[in-house]
């Protein structure tokens, strides 16, 4: 979110409440999860989130690169999350910037809470995520496509891990916001939990919101993810239908 003179912020909300793109502010918008897309991955998902395109693929358990990470009671989770160069209007510089760094921390801390690393010591479970496409909200994506790809390599875990992220744009609550909204929005706070549990496993927040509306923004976000398991756990009924493979989950704003 950055610093820009008022008379460069759109109009974020109209005045019947409708966001820049036509939402609600409670509307996702439209998410299409692909299961197993990859046959080299053990396991893998393919997100399309508004103009978002991430893809996730899933190896191990497996021998741990670089050896030194080994742990003798537990796996490790690895994750390397990466924005290509051309997922954005103004080309990145290619490679993991600081930024990627910290997101592939949160994000295999994330489910190294949820998965059950115990079974499988010495070894490694890697996660690669790939931005291919980005209009905010992609290390939800990420973690979306991730969760889904997790489950599509058979890995045991507690339960899918859905995300979303709630912000705060024109002094309103909104769910999952848009590239616009990240940008002129006064805050953004990316989550995601366990929905049987409703235990969070990330939470991040960048901008500033007072104590009722973060309240409001995690109940809101709570609904959100409820909405995009189910998606999730269609999307991975399909992969494993003996019917007539299904193109993919879906869900319309």
């Amino acid at each position: 979110m950055g610093s820009i003179g008022a008379k460069d912020v759109p109009q974020l909300l109209d005045a019947n409440g409708r966001r820049i793109d036509g939402r609600g502010l409670e509307d996702l918008r439209p998410l299409r999860i692909t299961a197993g897309p990859l046959q080299q991955a053990e396991g893998s998902a393919f997100v399309e989130w508004g103009d978002n395109k991430v893809m996730a693929a899933v190896y191990g358990p497996r021998e741990v690169h670089p050896r030194h990470l080994q742990q003798t009671t537990k796996a490790v989770v690895q994750c390397k999350y990466n924005m290509a160069a051309f997922s954005v209007d103004e080309r990145k510089r290619p490679g993991l910037d600081r930024r990627s760094q910290e997101i592939s921390k949160v994000i295999a801390e994330a489910f190294e809470s949820v998965l059950f690393v115990e079974e499988y010591p010495r070894t490694s479970i890697d996660i690669y995520i790939e931005v291919l496409q980005a209009n905010a909200g992609t290390r939800c994506a990420g973690v979306v496509a991730a969760s889904v790809a997790l489950a599509d390599a058979g890995i045991p875990m507690v339960d899918l891990v859905p995300a979303v992220a709630v912000g705060k744009v024109a002094g309103t609550i909104v769910l999952d916001l848009k590239k616009e909204e990240d940008n002129y929005g006064e805050a953004d706070l990316p989550m995601a939990l366990v929905p049987r549990s409703g235990r969070l496993v990330l939470l991040q927040m960048e901008g500033h919101m007072t104590r009722d509306e973060l309240k409001r923004s995690l109940d809101l976000g709570v609904t959100g993810c409820k909405k995009i398991y189910e998606v999730q756990k269609q999307a991975l009924r399909d992969r494993y239908a003996v019917s007539a493979p299904s193109a993919g989950a879906e869900v319309a704003a």
